[in-house]
This record gives C-alpha cells, structure tokens and sequence, in this order.
C-alpha cells in the first residue's frame, strides 16, 4: 500500500525524575532541560510523574518556574505516530473524484469521512472498480447504473436546458440506452420499455441524431444526454420540460460520456463499511499485536471522545515506530521511572544513587552517576563545563535541589562539589543557602498536616535488592513532636501499601532537619524488621539517632538487614 509522505512529527522529549518525585527530581529536571535547550535541543521538556511535594511548589514559585509537565505514560501511542496529512474523500464524492484524489497523492486507499470529521468507512483502488464493472455481465442489468443526475451534469460539466435537474445526491437506477443502432431499432426498444413500464428510468446517449431526441422525449425516457457539443431543437426542449425528461448537453463524445457516466457514481455504494479505527490514545505496543491479524491495512486514528478523525495508522508504521525521548535524572532504574518507559528512548542519565541493573538501551547513551549529595549539583557542573550560565530562576532550582538533598550541607551525602555548586547558584540567584533552607522546611509540615497517602507517597522510592521487593518514604520536619499522635495510622498505611503492592518491606523515615535524626516505622516481613540495625522502640517503630540519609544510611542498613537472613 502507499501512502501520502506527509512529514512525520518528531516525538516528545521529556526530562523527568522518579515517582513521587521530590524537590531535587523536579529541580534537577528543570535544570538539565534547560540546559539541554541551551546546548540545540529546543523541543527538551521538564517533565513529572507524579504530585509535586508542597515545598517544591514554593520553590517553583519563587523560582518564577512553572510547574513541569505531569507526564503518566511514555508509550508511543496512535495519535504521536499518525500521519496528519491526510488524504480522504466524503460519501458522496464521485468515482472520477476520488480517483482523481488517490492517483494524484500516490495512495491506494483513503478514509471515507462525514461531515461532522468521523470515518464512515475505508475506500480501497479496487474498491473503485465495482463502480466501473457490473457485477452481472448480462442483460439489462449491464446497462443499469445507480447514479444521480446531478453527479452526471457536475462530471461531464453538462449543461441542462430540459426539465429540472433533482438534487446532486438523489441517486436512482438509470438504464443506460446509446442510441447509436438504427432509428427504428431505438423506437421499437423505447416503446418496449414504455409497455413494461420502466421507460421512466433509460437515460438516452447520442450525438447530432434529433430523430432519437425526438423518440426519447416522446415516448419520457428519464433523460436525454446529447453528447459531441450538440443542441437540441428549442420545441424539443419545451416539449421534455412538459413530460418531465431532463436535457443535458455536454462536449465530450458518446464514447467518452458513456464512461463517464459510470464515473459518476458516488463511493458510498462500495466504501467498506466493515472496518475498525484506533483511539489516539491506544500504544503502539499493543496495537501491534491487536492489529496484526486484521485483512485491513490503513486505519483512521479517532479522538476517543468525539471520534473525528485525526490522522491514518498503517500496519507498516508499527514496524519500527518513533520513540518518546528519555532523559532521566535523579533515579536509574525502571522501577523507579514513569509507565512505559521500556519502550521510550532513554538518551541520557543523570543520577547520584546506586546502580540497579536493569536499565538499558538500543544504542549508547550518555550516562553520568557520581557520589555527590544531589542530582541538581550534577546539573549546575554540566553548565560550568559548557561555560554557561543559567537563569536566576533557574540556578534558584537547583539551590533548592541541592539543599533539600543535602539538608543544606549538612547530610553525611554531602561533598566539595556540592558546596561548591551551591556557593556558585546562589550567587546567580541571589539568596543566602541557610535562609533558604529555613524557608523551605517552614512550608507545610506533612506531618501535621498531611494525609498518611500524602506523608508515604511525598518521597517513596522502589527497590529490588536480590529479588526482595522493598519500598522506602521519608519525610523531613522541623521537629517530630506530631510523630506519637500519628504513628498507628502511620504503621496502618504502611501495611497496606505492603499488602497492595507485595513489598517484602515497607519503611518510612521521619527526619528531624534541625537534630539530625530519625523515627523509623517498618511493615512487612518480621525477621527482615528485626534485622534493622535502629533501636528498637517496639514491634515496628525504631529510633535512629543521627540517621538523614536515605541513600547513604537508611538502604544500606535495609539492605543489611535483608542479607542477615542468609
């Protein structure tokens, strides 16, 4: 099949952090995309797959920063791929019409499309020839054709000096009769046809012959078409006025009008109406499967909602389709990363955790992880390598990356490069990091204030560590004097979120910003909880003095408990 060449997209490319994402996932995202619009990549956006935290959405409004783009699935679907230049034809065009249509775009099947913009049915080349070749090669039903009047006088460009023309669509069953035998065989199947009654449906064909004109007219045929640039007699059209015969004359040769006559029968009579369209939202993943065993090759892409239209899918554009662009920062694995992202285009990796193992890729990419206390510090060395300079709003992102991260320098995560990241963005943005800091743990205590989905989905991380499935949530506060009010219904959401999601364990790190410590709540597997190296308050809940850490204290010491089975 061919198709029309209209240009094709280009894809999304989306920078976006982990699930329930946290200030230095959205800051590093709006940083690195950016950067990259700095570097020729203008279609780069900062993207999230999930809620943004309350602090966060300060930051971005002191940042003057709007919120980056919730992004749920990164799945190529329909609507993405689609062809939007369309070549289509209505219902009621006509055979010459859409052939015309079709030969001059190179296509071999179209969509037919209403009015209101929905698909009415799919039109094939060969669909075509059922207008031009009768099913039945004998008798009168060779010479029937269901056509409209109107839709001959618009082909042949016909003038029409007998009775009224009817509507353009009111098709009917015309005999087609050439009056090319002699006049007394014309004469003799005319009154034929009067005595059987169907002299009403004979559209007569003939040139400069007004014997004939006359036996039409006489015996009311349904129409005369005097072909060659012929007229007719002027009582001859008076006459035809009064029976109700309509006269349409025209320059091409009988020949020719003959033919075109069949070319002017509308496709409706032979579109497929048998035929399935795609939702622009459905992946290309599954379309590909549930498309394969399908006789049908083209496919209208529908808005779900309306069902216009937007474009046509073939069978050949889920071969190798377009992939959204991937760049990830702040996590490096897919359980961890937004739906879908198996299928997308992963160009780069910034991050500064461990290494899980499960990420890969169809070609090389770019792929930075370092030991430092924050993603954003990665992102603020990435302009200072390219000699560039961020926006204050900008550079104020990524302050806000680093220092929740780093509890402003103070997490044992912390490194030179951090301090000297944060010493150089502040002064492009122009505020003092221990103010800053201040500021940003005020806003919203989630302890307080927050719902228990709220608290353990505001920073939740997934972990697959030797096939134990482990999820960790922490929250920072100014002060834990709202932990003992909360802690059973605390204990009670983590169970279910183990239940729900079958972790082996569930922790939830309550962080004091100010004395640097930790309430830790745990759920799951009891010998794994036992084996957590805190001290142990009671069945689920432990102290951990001097414990901010997630990445550098709180997975290691999970990590060890789950090795201390053996």
């Amino acid at each position: 099949m061919i198709l029309e060449t209209s240009p094709r997209r280009n894809l999304p490319f989306y920078v976006i952090g982990h699930r329930n994402p946290d200030t230095d996932a959205i800051c590093s995202a709006i940083g690195n995309a950016a950067l990259l619009r700095l570097r020729g990549h203008p279609d780069a956006v900062a993207a999230r797959c999930g809620e943004i935290p309350p602090r966060t959405a300060w930051v971005l409004e002191e940042a003057g920063i709007e919120e980056p783009v919730l992004i749920t699935d990164v799945r190529a679907n329909a609507g993405m791929i689609c062809r939007r230049d369309v070549v289509q034809v209505c219902a009621g065009d006509t055979f010459i019409a859409a052939y015309r249509r079709m030969l001059a775009s190179g296509v071999r099947c179209v969509p037919v499309v209403g009015d209101d913009g929905q698909p009415q049915g799919m039109l094939r080349y060969l669909d075509l020839l059922e207008l031009l070749v009768p099913g039945d090669g004998s008798g009168v039903a060779v010479r029937t054709i269901h056509v409209s009047l109107g839709k001959i006088a618009v082909t042949l460009q016909a003038d029409s000096v007998g009775a009224d023309l009817p509507e353009k669509d009111s098709d009917e069953d015309l005999i087609m009769l050439v009056g090319a035998s002699s006049q007394n065989t014309i004469d003799r199947r005319l009154k034929m046809a009067a005595k059987e009654g169907n002299v009403g449906r004979y559209l007569v064909v003939c040139g400069d012959r007004p014997v004939v004109h006359h036996y039409a007219i006489e015996n009311g045929a349904r129409a005369l078409l005097v072909t060659g640039g012929n007229g007719v007699e002027p009582e001859m059209r008076r006459l035809a006025k009064e029976r109700g015969v309509v006269i349409l004359l025209c320059s091409q040769d009988t020949a020719s009008s003959t033919t075109l006559i069949r070319c002017s029968r509308t496709v409706n009579h032979v579109m497929e109406t048998d035929f399935q369209c795609v939702s622009q939202d459905e992946p290309v993943s599954r379309l590909r499967k549930s498309l394969a065993h399908l006789e049908q090759d083209l496919f209208p892409v529908v808005d779900p909602v309306e069902n216009r239209m937007i474009g046509v899918i073939s069978k050949s554009d889920l071969v190798d389709p377009q992939r959204i662009r991937i760049a990830l920062v702040d996590h490096n694995e897919y359980a961890q990363a937004v739906q879908g992202i198996e299928e997308a285009h992963i160009v780069e990796v910034i991050d500064h955790h461990r290494l899980a193992g499960d990420l890969v890729s169809r070609e090389p990419i770019r792929f930075l992880n370092e030991p430092v206390g924050s993603t954003s510090t990665l992102v603020a060395r990435k302009f200072a390598h390219r000699d560039l300079i961020p926006e204050p709003g900008i550079a104020l992102c990524l302050c806000a990356g680093i220092i929740s991260d780093t509890l402003c320098l103070s997490s044992p995560t912390t490194t030179a490069l951090d301090r000297e990241m944060l010493e150089w963005m502040s002064e492009i943005a122009e505020i003092d990091p221990e103010k800053f800091k201040t500021d940003f743990f005020a806003v919203g205590s989630l302890l307080t204030s927050g719902t228990v989905t709220e608290i353990l989905n505001a920073d939740r991380k997934e972990f697959d560590d030797e096939g134990v499935r482990v999820t960790i949530a922490q929250v920072e506060e100014l002060g834990l004097h709202s932990f003992d009010g909360r802690y059973k219904e605390l204990q009670a959401g983590l169970e279910a979120l183990v239940e729900e999601n079958e972790y082996d364990l569930a922790v939830l790190a309550v962080t004091d910003i100010a004395k640097h410590n930790s309430l830790i709540v745990a759920a799951g597997n009891e010998r794994m909880i036992s084996g957590l190296p805190f001290q142990r308050v009671n069945g689920s809940h432990f102290e951990a003095p001097g414990v901010v850490s997630r990445k550098k204290q709180i997975f290691p010491a999970v990590c060890k408990a789950i090795r201390s089975l053996g």
